[in-house]
């Protein structure tokens, strides 16, 4: 489709009178418009597989530097590191990749703040990926020590490069222990096929929890209540998410993420008697 600006120009320069100077001055403009309607056509697709190519490395490399942060990785470390993989069905050549980026994350040289300087560029200001990068992080962290030692504080410096507030990352924590995050010990029974922990299923269990999923105030309307809901769904959309930059493997996040908002926002409409 890229000769229709040609074509219309040299109409549009025929008709003015000019002949074929006309013309010929109508398909320079014409070529110049469908070079930039091209352009513009290709960037987002160009942008979003630089990101996802940034954002899966990126994800890989900081969490084998998470797992290295108290001098050496625990078995439990590396199991997490794995079911993490097969909860996020990664290919052959994906895993093969991830466990490459992960063993340079160990490495004594790694430049953790060029990376995500990297990744905070190639996400371009994108809030909700940042959120997700750091999620995976916390996942994987509280699967394989439960935050302890210095894994703790060295998430909240990604968190903190990557424009995430103290505030957000509590919350995030917060959440990813409703849902069953935390406790290693149930991670490694799991084991198998599965995904995450046991528990680890979207699910609004108490009534605060699921106030605390949607981000409102148990005392808020039912106005503020149906705009968090939309706010929320919006923001995690798979769809918009992989436009964006998520890199396909990691979706399975993202919808679990709209099945527990969904979930809590039923269990709060039944509270409320909420059609």
């Amino acid at each position: 489709m890229n000769w229709i600006g040609k074509l219309v120009g040299a109409v549009l320069g025929a008709a003015t009178g000019l002949g074929v100077a006309g013309a010929l001055v109508g398909i320079v403009i014409g070529h110049a418009y469908d070079e930039k309607m091209s352009g513009d056509d290709d960037a987002p697709n160009r942008d979003a597989a630089g990101t996802r190519l940034v954002f899966f490395r990126a994800t890989f490399t900081v969490m084998g530097h998470a797992a290295k942060a108290d001098g050496r990785v625990s078995e439990q470390e590396i199991l997490a590191a794995r079911q993490v993989f097969r909860h996020l069905r990664l290919g052959e050549a994906e895993t093969r990749e991830a466990m490459d980026c992960f063993t340079r994350g160990k490495a004594a040289g790694f430049d953790l703040g060029a990376t995500l300087a990297e990744l905070r560029k190639a996400c371009g200001g994108r809030h909700d990926l940042l959120r997700y990068f750091l999620d995976i992080q916390m996942r994987t962290a509280l699967l394989g020590n439960d935050l302890q030692g210095p894994v703790r504080p060295l998430l909240m410096r990604v968190a903190q490069a990557l424009g995430i507030s103290g505030f957000e990352f509590a919350h995030m924590e917060a959440i990813l222990r409703m849902q069953g995050f935390g406790t290693a010990h149930q991670y490694s029974r799991a084991g198998g096929e599965g995904g995450g922990p046991r528990g680890a299923r979207p699910q609004a269990g108490a009534l605060a929890d699921a106030y605390e999923i949607l981000e409102v105030k148990p005392d808020c309307t039912e106005a503020e209540l149906k705009k968090a809901y939309r706010r929320q769904m919006s923001q995690n959309h798979p769809d918009k998410l992989l436009s964006r930059g998520l890199p396909e493997s990691m979706l399975e996040i993202a919808k679990e993420k709209t099945q527990a908002i969904r979930a809590a926002y039923e269990r709060i409409k039944e509270a409320r008697g909420i059609n």
